[in-house]
């Protein structure tokens, strides 16, 4: 990985990190104190939150230097990125009925606007 790959690399992964701690954390304090039945659909919308922005992470951070093939690999990510995230909800929802509660889309939400807060301090 090139020096400038690099320096791109490690702010997009600390804040994929950032995002999983916000989402541990989240999912643990919905459990300690709503319960463990809606903590783990918390973790589950956490956990859906954290793997779209990881895929997203690794596709970004591939080097290239060409302006418009750097703008196509974020158009991709973004798409891929949705994409998961869509196929993630809608297996939680077929597999685990239970977990169709307002804390799977707490637990979402609360992850990607950590994502979003994070990206502002970057």
């Amino acid at each position: 990985m090139s020096d400038s790959a690099a320096s791109i690399a490690r702010p997009v992964f600390r804040i994929v990190a950032l995002q999983l701690t916000i989402a541990v954390l989240f999912s643990a304090l919905v459990a300690l104190f709503a319960g463990v039945g809606k903590g783990w659909p918390a973790a589950m919308g956490g956990a859906i939150a954290v793997l779209g922005s990881l895929v997203y992470a690794l596709i970004v951070t591939r080097a290239n230097s060409d302006p418009k093939a750097i703008f196509r690999r974020h158009f991709r990510a973004e798409m891929v990125k949705l994409f998961i995230t869509a196929v993630l909800f809608i297996a939680v929802l077929v597999l685990f009925p239970s977990a169709a509660s307002v804390w799977l889309i707490l637990g979402f939400a609360v992850t990607t606007l950590a994502y979003w807060f994070s990206l502002l301090a970057v």
